[in-house]
């Protein structure tokens, strides 16, 4: 990789480049609470859909799970076999479980109708995944992965009752595909730096937000890792962020503990932010607040 193409570095330093306003005059204790497809969460911070975290923490994923629980988040998980969805959802947390995009549609349904009977809350996939290395297919344990056309959406949200969501949209282009072919919602998302010099998510959010339109839920992951990341998110159109790599030092130090005192620290440092700013709740908070350097 070039000097300088660094996506993740590119996308940290968008965040640190957004400046707040403050404001007083008539503000209010805010509330976090948020609700995503009929749930109530205490916050719009959720995990991202991460996977293999058993190399992370023993029973990594189940933990992750229950951490979420404890701090009334939402669990997104991404690769993993029945029996640890399964798992994960008996932990009592709202699961979203996202799918890569296998070449066979075949392997993606039955995933599908799975997540339905397990009792997740919503399910999805991972459009970015179809390529590996420079216009190699992407294999994963063996199953090539291949690009879904717009047909092939359609039908994926037609296959099941669950809210669908497309999970690695980073242009308008897509965010209105994803809108004409009925999905429930989006994750604005470079995958933690696929692409060299991808843009940063929130540059391109307010844009899709415009378009969309609050038609669905949208999401956004990349470089969260403190509650303000997420007030600018929220800010710029998002209506939740999952937080991935930051959950996982926590996750290997201290298991469930960790993780949900990592994601109710970020929660307080977000109400904080809505307070000096006249944010009541996470749908108000007025995007003028915000200021580039």
């Amino acid at each position: 990789m070039a000097n300088g193409g660094d996506t993740s570095k590119i996308t940290r330093d968008y965040f640190d480049s957004l400046l707040l306003e403050m404001r007083h005059i008539d503000a209010v204790k805010p509330t976090t609470e948020t609700v995503i497809y009929g749930e109530k969460f205490s916050s719009p911070i959720m995990t991202a859909a991460l996977s293999h975290l058993d190399k992370v923490r023993p029973n990594g994923t189940v933990l992750m799970a229950q951490g979420a629980y404890a701090s009334k988040s939402a669990m997104w998980i991404g690769m993993g076999d029945e029996e640890e969805l399964e798992a994960i959802i008996e932990t009592g947390a709202k699961t979203i479980k996202i799918i890569k995009p296998y070449a066979d549609n075949d392997v993606i349904l039955k995933k599908i109708e799975h997540a339905e009977k397990s009792g997740a809350l919503a399910v999805g996939i991972d459009i970015d995944h179809a390529f590996g290395s420079i216009s190699e297919w992407d294999y994963i344990l063996g199953l090539r992965m291949s690009p879904k056309s717009f047909d092939e959406i359609k039908s994926f949200v037609n296959a099941t009752k669950l809210p669908f969501i497309i999970k690695g949209v980073l242009s308008l282009q897509d965010a209105l595909k994803c809108l004409e072919a009925g999905v429930n919602g989006i994750v604005v998302s470079h995958h933690h730096g696929m692409v060299d010099y991808a843009l940063p998510p929130l540059m391109i959010l307010p844009k899709i937000a415009k378009a969309v339109g609050g038609k669905f839920p949208i999401f956004v992951d990349c470089c969260f890792e403190r509650g303000l990341d997420v007030f600018k998110a929220l800010a710029l159109g998002a209506t939740a962020v999952s937080v991935g790599r930051a959950l996982m030092k926590p996750l290997k130090d201290d298991g469930a503990d960790g993780v949900q005192k990592y994601i109710e620290e970020m929660k307080h440092e977000l109400q904080w932010a809505m307070a000096v700013t006249c944010s009541k709740n996470p749908s108000s908070i007025d995007p003028t607040i915000l200021w580039n350097k």
